[in-house]
């Protein structure tokens, strides 16, 4: 494996345009240059195995995953406990580009752990987004999901190194990817 010159750690709730930014930036950098890691692809894996479901289902924006967001949340909890970094050694597995996009970091583990293995490549990018745009993008608010861990975990605790607005306004959200990709040219 390859050690990345740059490790883009995004976070942000629900219906905030992680992984629309993250497919932005990839886009922009290069699909040879840059490649979109997600913690989440290795914790929906190993828990459908465990529990007999159908992974690719598990991925996708369905509400199969939706019956059990819940349960899954609290089996890849447990599993952390166990192990901080079991999901993200599993992510970074064969990963050979000079960037890596993160898009779903959650935990301040997650991060402390990009940190502990890769250093000062790592820099954390915040996604938000209005209640208001969360909610037009179909997001209704879940107790025991959006107050859980797997969506707050970040909101204190880490000095994030950019902030994304995704408010919908593709000119204001272009500028700032701009700017992050000029600061990342300068580590390519």
């Amino acid at each position: 494996m390859a050690a990345p010159r740059v490790v883009l750690l995004l976070s942000g709730k629900r219906k905030s345009g992680k992984d629309f930014v993250a497919e932005e930036l990839r886009s922009r950098l290069g699909p040879d240059v840059c490649t979109i890691l997600r913690l989440s692809g290795p914790l929906k894996e190993q828990y459908a195995k465990e529990h007999g479901l159908n992974f690719q289902r598990l991925l996708d924006a369905s509400a199969y995953k939706e019956t059990f967001r819940q349960d899954m949340i609290h089996w890849g909890e447990e599993k952390r406990r166990a192990d901080p970094g079991f999901f993200c050694r599993a992510a970074v597995e064969g990963a050979v580009h000079p960037v890596w996009v993160v898009s779903d970091t959650r935990r301040l583990s997650d991060v402390e752990w990009f940190r502990d293995v890769y250093g000062d490549v790592v820099q954390t990018v915040r996604v938000v987004a209005t209640e208001e745009t969360r909610k037009r993008r179909n997001w209704v608010f879940v107790t025991g999901v959006d107050d859980a861990e797997s969506e707050c975990g970040l909101d204190q605790g880490v000095a994030f190194d950019w902030v994304i607005t995704n408010d919908g306004d593709e000119l204001a959200l272009g500028e700032q990817l701009e700017t992050l990709l000029q600061a990342l040219h300068r580590s390519l």
